[in-house]
């Protein structure tokens, strides 16, 4: 019997891009009228004013067009990337980080799965509370060298950084970029709710932990259990590459405290200062040239080390282009909205409980088309709401189901940006990802779908 053959990343991306364009010829184009909130300054939709309009579909020519407009569309995301590979290989290329993980390893003796709850519940942290996302990018290099060293795999490495801010950003206590702006737009107080946030929050953090700490546990015990096992070389896997420890000298203490200096900056920056991807890119790309000098590395060595690194992580920079060609598609095609206003009225029709559950199936599915957190509150949640006051779901309830249908496939959607510049980072392919996180996603969509319907049940309020 012939195995299953999956096909390489940019093939399914780019089946998806037809699929999609073929759409445009059978889904109805149509749009909402959209409206400037003079109050917060955010483009909001009017959700009575869906109307059909003439048909644009997506040609032959403009189906291979869609990639190269993805690119520019992405360009600041993709470029982050390089930036981001290349300053963090000159660090590498000074010794710091082996010596700094081996320091770490030595600790963790023992003790390694401890590496697992703990991280996670750091960067959930992160996620919870200024919506940490994309700033997760420049971690994925230490979450992956780390968990490597200590006996796991690359996706372990991944998992404990993105997936531990993905529950934090899903379970939205805190989450401005999410709950804040759903809330505003629902006439809500702003974070009110906060105890069924939490409760949810808590059990959606430990099926996560478990989830990744079982998978851990098998690679741990044989590297040949690892998903990415051919992918990588087993002493990258089983944590021989360190076995040999590094001596820890008084240049690499230096060059780790400039990295902790940058890293706390990178933070406030963007608690404080609002920083994003420009200010993010401009600081690393500042932290891999000093750490590269103060480590040793002449000019040249240092420009070396930034090109083998952009050149190493080209995969997946570029793969966030081509993703992002399919959500270009939709948008020529005009059928986005027509998606948005049917799944709508499908709730509208639903009876009880079930129209809540409905509320967070519906935004999961949207989520796929409209991966922005605030960009699909915006979108949604002017419909969302009306819909909820007439079939007697309470709009907390609405803008719950609406914040696990944006958080949880953020982690598994191939139009995810920042998913797909993670995986790029961690250089593992979105099958072998996907493989790995379906099965908690399905856990997570259960205990959602759970959580939504006791919130209808108890009218969660205030209203």
């Amino acid at each position: 019997m012939r195995r299953l053959v999956v096909p390489h990343t940019y093939v399914l991306l780019f089946l998806i891009v037809i699929v999609v364009a073929i759409g445009t010829y059978v889904v109805p184009a149509g749009v909402f009228d959209r409206f400037k909130d003079e109050a917060t300054g955010r483009t909001l939709v009017d959700p009575q004013s869906f109307h059909y309009v003439e048909p644009t579909p997506v040609g032959f020519w403009d189906v291979f067009a869609s990639v190269p407009k993805g690119m520019i569309e992405a360009a600041e995301v993709i470029f982050f990337i390089f930036v981001v590979g290349g300053a963090f290989t000159i660090i590498q290329a000074t010794g710091a980080i082996d010596a700094g993980i081996s320091k770490i390893v030595l600790m963790l003796k023992g003790r390694e799965k401890l590496l697992i709850p703990v991280t996670m519940f750091v960067f959930s942290l992160g996620g919870l509370s200024f919506g940490m996302s994309e700033e997760t990018i420049v971690f994925i290099p230490m979450g992956v060298a780390l968990a490597t060293a200590v006996g796991f795999d690359p996706l372990v490495g991944t998992a404990i950084i993105s997936t531990g801010a993905a529950v934090g950003f899903a379970g939205g206590i805190l989450n401005p970029f999410t709950v804040g702006v759903a809330q505003s737009i629902s006439e809500l107080p702003l974070f009110s709710g906060i105890w069924l946030r939490i409760v949810g929050f808590a059990v959606l953090f430990i099926v996560a932990c478990y989830y990744v700490m079982r998978y851990a546990s098998k690679v741990k015990e044989n590297p040949k259990e690892s998903i990415v096992y051919d992918l990588f070389k087993e002493e990258e896997i089983s944590g021989q590459r360190l076995n040999e420890e590094s001596k820890l000298t008084t240049i690499h203490k230096l060059v780790l405290l400039v990295l902790l200096l940058f890293f706390a900056y990178m933070i406030y920056g963007v608690m404080a200062k609002g920083y994003y991807i420009m200010e993010l890119a401009t600081i690393f790309l500042a932290m891999g040239i000093i750490c590269g000098l103060i480590g040793g590395l002449n000019p040249n060595a240092v420009a070396r080390a930034f090109v083998e690194g952009s050149q190493s992580i080209a995969f997946g920079a570029l793969v966030v282009g081509v993703a992002r060609a399919i959500l270009v598609v939709m948008t020529e095609g005009q059928i986005i909205d027509t998606v948005i206003y049917f799944l709508a009225n499908w709730v509208s029709r639903l009876p009880g409980a079930l129209s809540a559950a409905g509320m967070f199936w519906v935004h999961t599915i949207i989520n796929f088309f409209i991966p922005s957190g605030s960009g699909q509150a915006m979108a949604t949640m002017p419909i969302m709401a009306p819909i909820a006051d007439l079939i007697g779901v309470t709009r907390q309830t609405a803008v719950l189901a609406y914040q696990y249908g944006d958080g949880f496939t953020n982690q598994i959607i191939p139009t995810s940006g920042v998913l797909m510049a993670t995986l790029g980072m961690a250089k593992i392919p979105y099958e072998r990802w996907f493989k790995f996180i379906w099965p908690l996603m399905v856990f997570w969509h259960v205990i959602g779908t759970i959580v939504v319907i006791v919130a209808h049940i108890v009218g969660y309020g205030p209203f």
